[in-house]
């Protein structure tokens, strides 16, 4: 495996491959690698030839008072767990090799970049899109995964990418979980021990909705109702945000009608803003739904 760290470096690590006729699979993410990271690793090593990783704390997308700062860092283990998991390259660049210069061109998709999480931390998506954008510049992929638990980051990234006709197909990965339920994420790690025994109530009160949901109840209110009913049962939750959207255009829905829909989810845990999602596909069996 090889750690590269400058741009130049890596425009060449992928041309030398595509001289040889090869395909590049690629996976952005910030470093914090859990197993989550690796499911998508995993599905990229299924899908081409070469895998790359990239792992940057990207500032662009931290608002004022957000946690860049306090975002973990644990770059031995992440290359670790790369090599590891047969990951043929990873890049690792600083903060001054992706942005030399003050930036002065940005990304936005304002339909869904300012809405749900973007309402509540403007600039956020424009800053994934713009850095997203510059990676697969740099990476030229034939294809870049990215997980399903951030799905509004992932219509973002997918609506950026067939607007600007990039080169790379955007893969979905399903959300990876923990054993009770809780969606893997970098920030589990700053949970206390009580936090993290209470956070897989978000999950349940989701698995409740699917479950009103696979006995044909269609209405939106009453499906994120009982999202809020499980959350309102434990007072350390905050919820931040709870929405039934459509899956392609996150668009407000009323009720589901053929076409598929996403449980939203974002609450406040202690300090820690935890994220999920469930989509409800009319005509799939709950043992179906994607979770």
């Amino acid at each position: 495996m090889q750690t590269i760290t400058t741009v130049r470096d890596l425009r060449r690590f992928v041309w030398l491959h595509r001289q040889a006729g090869r395909t590049i699979g690629f996976v952005p993410t910030m470093g914090a690698l859990h197993h989550g990271h690796m499911a998508l690793v995993e599905r990229c090593r299924a899908d081409n030839d070469v895998t790359v990783v990239s792992i940057f704390v990207n500032p662009t997308q931290f608002g004022p008072g957000e946690d860049f700062d306090a975002y973990p860092r644990d770059l031995d283990r992440d290359l670790e767990l790369c090599r590891e998991h047969g990951v043929d390259a990873v890049f690792h660049p600083a903060v001054a090799e992706m942005y030399p210069e003050p930036l002065q061109t940005g990304i936005e998709v304002p339909a869904l970049s300012t809405i749900l999480i973007g309402e509540q931390r403007p600039g956020h998506f424009r800053g994934v899109a713009t850095v997203v954008a510059k990676l697969l510049n740099i990476a030229e992929p034939d294809r870049a995964y990215f997980g399903e638990k951030d799905f509004q980051q992932l219509a973002v990234v997918r609506r950026m990418a067939f607007d600007l006709s990039m080169r790379a197909s955007i893969v979905g990965v399903p959300t990876v979980r923990e054993a009770d339920g809780l969606a893997a994420s970098s920030r589990n790690k700053r949970l206390t021990p009580a936090e993290r025994r209470v956070a897989p109530v978000i999950h349940q009160g989701m698995l409740a909705a699917r479950s009103l949901f696979s006995t044909g109840e269609r209405d939106a209110a009453t499906l994120v109702s009982a999202i809020r009913s499980a959350t309102e049962r434990e007072p350390s939750i905050s919820l931040l945000s709870c929405d039934l959207r459509d899956s392609a255009t996150l668009g407000i829905l009323e009720r589901v009608t053929d076409k598929p829909a996403v449980l939203l989810v974002t609450a406040r845990l202690g300090s820690v803003v935890l994220i999920d999602q469930l989509e409800l596909r009319p005509g799939a069996t709950e043992e179906g739904e994607a979770a």
